[in-house]
């Protein structure tokens, strides 16, 4: 059998394609369950065809850039009010 990489190498868009689903639906094509090995193997090759075939923000577990949330929304002072008696 050829090595991981090789087989990667032999992954069309089509199969890729289907190991996406078959891992987001837990089953094959043939509606017949993945075991936790197979899952686990499809989601490896799935990432590492993405690699080489997809930029970076259409890649599995791409999150965007990360910001505080509390840097982009304005944060109110409730300390020194306008209204406020002095």
């Amino acid at each position: 059998m050829s090595s991981f990489n090789e087989m990667i190498q032999n992954i069309t868009p089509e199969i890729y394609q289907s190991l996406k689903l078959a891992v987001e639906i837990g089953k094959w094509a043939d509606g017949n369950k993945l075991t936790a090995e197979q899952r686990e193997l499809s989601l490896q090759a799935m990432i590492a065809w993405e690699v080489n075939n997809l930029p970076e923000d259409q890649r599995t577990g791409y999150m965007g850039p990360q910001e505080c949330s509390s840097k982009s929304a304005p944060v109110p002072n409730i300390l020194f009010k306008s209204d406020a008696i002095h």
